[in-house]
């Protein structure tokens, strides 16, 4: 029996471009490492001296980064850096484009990205964003631009700085949708927070507070916040999100007991019986009366 493969250390894999190749980027496709690559190779686990962006536009993949297994489909964006473990998966059926660059390639942060923002992969980027199509488009348009770039017949310090700029303004783009995400996931985190608060002062108060501005004065917000807390969570006004849970009490009062619709009323804090039959027929589309005549079929 042949003895497993077992390295004694992370292979490191060095920036080494074909010989005629002058720039410190290169550009291909996973395929095309893919057919210059043995399989195993593949499969180990890589240290590189480089940057590498790998965009999937084809399949689907489970790469390793640091130990943590990557659920990536099209449109995932990896962003690897020098200091990190990595190692592609078993499958097969998939494809993407690679891009290959020194960290020296890139301007000087203070003439790029702002200074905050220093030059390297894990700063700018999370291991894996997820891209949407029109994002993707836009990522994988750029790519394939540098790539023809790389081919033009010009002076190599011209080619050199156009695609060093390239680079920076695609790097740039992604960090600003990745903190498009995080701010978006931060705002839905605290909607759900909000929410969850509002339906139990709700679960609490709706037979005495009707009014979505009681609410938000017992949780401190805005009436617009609670407002806009239930539309993304929810995809309803706080307002209408008030008026089931009243509607939904009153039903169960008319259905499992035999009180008056008077008292059903006053239970749930209604001045006049008929201020609650007119929110029963517009919530409901009947009066109370039909309602349990409806249901308990007499």
């Amino acid at each position: 029996m042949s003895k497993k493969y077992q390295p004694s250390e992370i292979e490191h894999v060095e920036y080494r471009p074909s010989v005629p190749y002058p720039f410190d980027l290169e550009i291909f496709a996973v395929s095309d490492l893919k057919r210059r690559v043995p399989q195993e190779h593949l499969r180990r686990t890589h240290r590189y001296n480089f940057h590498m962006l790998i965009l999937v536009t084809r399949g689907k993949c489970m790469p390793v980064i640091d130990l943590d297994p990557i659920s990536c489909g099209r449109g995932s964006l990896l962003a690897i850096a020098p200091s990190q473990a990595h190692r592609f998966g078993l499958e097969d059926g998939w494809d993407g484009w690679m891009v290959l660059f020194r960290p020296e390639f890139l301007p000087s942060p203070q003439k790029s990205i702002t200074d905050r923002r220093r030059i390297g992969l894990s700063s700018l980027l999370p291991p894996h964003l997820a891209l949407g199509d029109a994002e993707r488009h836009v990522v994988e348009g750029a790519i394939l631009q540098m790539q023809r770039d790389s081919k033009l017949q010009a002076p190599r310090q011209d080619v050199h700085s156009l695609l060093s700029h390239q680079l920076c303004a695609l790097l740039l783009r992604l960090s600003l949708w990745y903190d498009r995400q995080k701010a978006h996931s931060h705002i839905a985190l605290l909607n759900s927070q909000r929410l969850q608060q509002f339906q139990e002062a709700l679960e609490a108060n709706f037979a005495r507070w009707h009014r979505v501005s009681e609410y938000a004065g017992f949780l401190g917000c805005s009436e617009r916040s609670l407002a806009r807390a239930t539309l993304q969570v929810v995809g309803v006004h706080a307002k209408v999100f008030i008026a089931s849970r009243i509607a939904l009490e009153a039903k169960r009062l008319l259905v499992h007991t035999e009180m008056t619709v008077t008292s059903i009323a006053e239970n749930l804090g209604f001045v006049e019986p008929s201020y609650f039959v007119k929110f029963f027929r517009r919530e409901v589309g009947c009066t109370p009366g039909e309602f349990r005549h409806s249901h308990w079929g007499g």
